[in-house]
């Protein structure tokens, strides 16, 4: 896991499930130049997601990891792919509330399908092009936390 943040404001949060250092730097980068101050946490697979959110594993001690008020979630990942941990998120009744915002390759209709049905909040395609990634991560931080309310965490 890695965390950063630039306050001590903890009552909002952002869990980034992606194992592409490269989208999760472009991420940071895009956060701080926008002075969000919100902490953010990385996990790098499905299975350490869910353990995140769980508080199991290393992560059995809910203050090192609370409870996220957005998840930005890549589809395929190693291990438990981002379709089953969202089908999680969205069958557990205290995690059900979190936003989750996919974040991916895929174009693929299914997918694109079976994400609304499970219940995601929004489906970003991620583009090859740094420019149209950068505008992207923009609207996402601009949406998220500049103008919409989350749940308390």
């Amino acid at each position: 896991m890695v965390s950063f943040t630039e306050s001590s404001n903890l009552t909002q949060s952002l869990l980034v499930v992606e194992d592409s250092d490269e989208d999760f730097e472009a991420l940071r980068r895009m956060m701080n130049q926008s002075a969000v101050t919100t902490p953010v946490y990385r996990c790098l697979d499905g299975d350490e997601a869910l353990d995140f959110l769980n508080h199991t594993g290393e992560y059995g001690d809910d203050t090192i990891a609370p409870r996220p008020s957005v998840i930005l979630l890549d589809l395929n990942l190693p291990g438990t792919d981002g379709r089953d941990v969202l089908k999680q998120i969205k069958q557990d009744s205290e995690l059900q509330i979190i936003p989750v915002v996919v974040f991916t390759t895929s174009s693929n209709p299914k997918d694109i399908e079976v994400c609304y049905q499970y219940g995601v909040s929004g489906y970003i395609i991620k583009p090859i092009d740094v420019d149209k990634l950068k505008k992207g991560i923009q609207a996402f931080i601009n949406y998220w936390f500049q103008t919409v309310i989350l749940p308390e965490g």
